[in-house]
């Protein structure tokens, strides 16, 4: 219980920490090796609600809010980051379809999405740069009723398992920067399409992989905002992803950090339990500390954005701040428990999988400039 988090929600929280447990974490490592998202299990997050709660009831959603898509964030992120990459993509693209679709094309889509049917991806990077996402080069021209797409993303999380995704693409003049980029919704079986997949190191359930559109067409309809203004339309929804990756991230750690405390308190050395020893215990404790006060940072920006407040600032902290603290905290972990950690295990696999987060969705360098932006001014940080 905390300020930000009420009885109802703490009790929601709980709620989706048992089916995660029950459900999801028990697959963790198979899905690892096999690198497949588990449908069924998507189905079933759709069927008890944990998918997008917080768009309207119009929508397929619950409008309970988003700390409410917080708390069930990161109980199913502690028992698999990758399968609650389900979650993260649906927020952030339901809120995209919700805002600035078309209601024929959004609202089918919508509804598929919270009910676990469909699973959509987001692509931004492209080959030639992902940190200047205004320097996109993927060409969208309009011909007629239709916008065609030609060119290539990459480095984009459930490329090739996604069943629609949100593109941006260049519509204007490379000059006019991110006031000449267009958001479309593309359905994957669009002609045209086809994607390959990475082999990453790490959130391989869901995995990376490469977009390429070859007189891609989609109608008018599909565009998502105004033609050249998508990407300042839309992006304005990554301040809540970024605040829904720190949780993500940190629910990681934590549970990492319980199960290192219990070890160290039952592992004995020297006829004493590790936990005596403050070499092993002061490093637990002060990961413990700061994974604690990160969490309050990441509710903080939800609770702001429940409240239509400011909230860029805090977002881009949560997003730089806590998947290097994670990173930090479970090679903490992964040491105190010694080779038992090193081996191929719970422990390295969430290190595999918390380490993307220092790369995609923004870098520490990006969010740092948003910062600092929203501190001193535009003027004051250009770049």
């Amino acid at each position: 219980m905390n300020s930000y988090l009420d009885e109802d929600l703490v009790t929601l929280g709980e709620h989706a920490r048992r089916f995660a447990q029950g459900r999801i974490a028990p697959g963790f490592q198979e899905r690892d090796r096999t690198r497949v998202l588990d449908r069924e299990l998507m189905r079933e997050m759709g069927q008890m609600g944990f998918i997008a709660p917080e768009l309207p009831e119009a929508f397929g959603g619950q409008g309970m809010g988003c700390l409410a898509a917080g708390v069930i964030h990161e109980a199913i992120a502690a028992a698999d980051l990758s399968i609650s990459y389900i979650n993260l993509l649906a927020s952030l693209n339901g809120q995209i379809l919700a805002e600035h679709g078309d209601p024929q094309v959004a609202g089918p889509w919508l509804q598929k999405l919270t009910q676990g049917e469909a699973l959509l991806a987001i692509a931004l990077t492209e080959p030639r740069g992902g940190s200047d996402a205004a320097n996109l080069r993927l060409r969208v021209e309009r011909i007629g009723g239709d916008y065609v797409i030609n060119g290539e993303k990459t480095s984009i999380s459930a490329a090739d398992q996604a069943d629609a995704v949100v593109v941006f693409g260049r519509t204007g003049s490379v000059e006019s920067g991110a006031h000449g980029v267009t958001a479309l919704l593309v359905p994957c079986d669009a002609p045209g399409l086809t994607r390959s997949r990475f082999d990453c190191h790490g959130q391989r359930a869901i995995g990376r992989g490469s977009l390429f559109f070859e007189n891609v067409r989609v109608p008018v309809n599909h565009r998502l905002g105004e033609e050249n203004k998508g990407f300042v339309q839309v992006m304005q929804g990554f301040d809540f992803s970024r605040a829904l990756i720190g949780l993500q991230v940190l629910s990681v750690a934590r549970a990492a950090l319980d199960e290192s405390w219990e070890y160290a308190a039952q592992r004995e050395a020297f006829g004493q339990p590790l936990t005596a020893f403050q070499g092993v215990s002061h490093p637990l404790a002060d990961f413990d500390t700061q994974v604690t006060a990160a969490r309050l940072l990441c509710l903080q920006a939800l609770w702001l954005k429940d409240r239509h407040l400011p909230h860029s600032a805090e977002a881009a902290m949560c997003k730089w701040w806590a998947p290097k603290l994670a990173y930090d905290a479970i090679h903490q972990c992964l040491l105190t428990h010694g080779h038992g950690g090193y081996d191929r295990g719970l422990m390295e696999q969430r290190l595999r999988d918390v380490l993307g987060f220092q790369i995609g969705d923004g870098t520490a360098q990006i969010m740092k400039s948003i910062i600092a932006r929203t501190r001193a001014g535009r003027k004051a940080v250009p770049i």
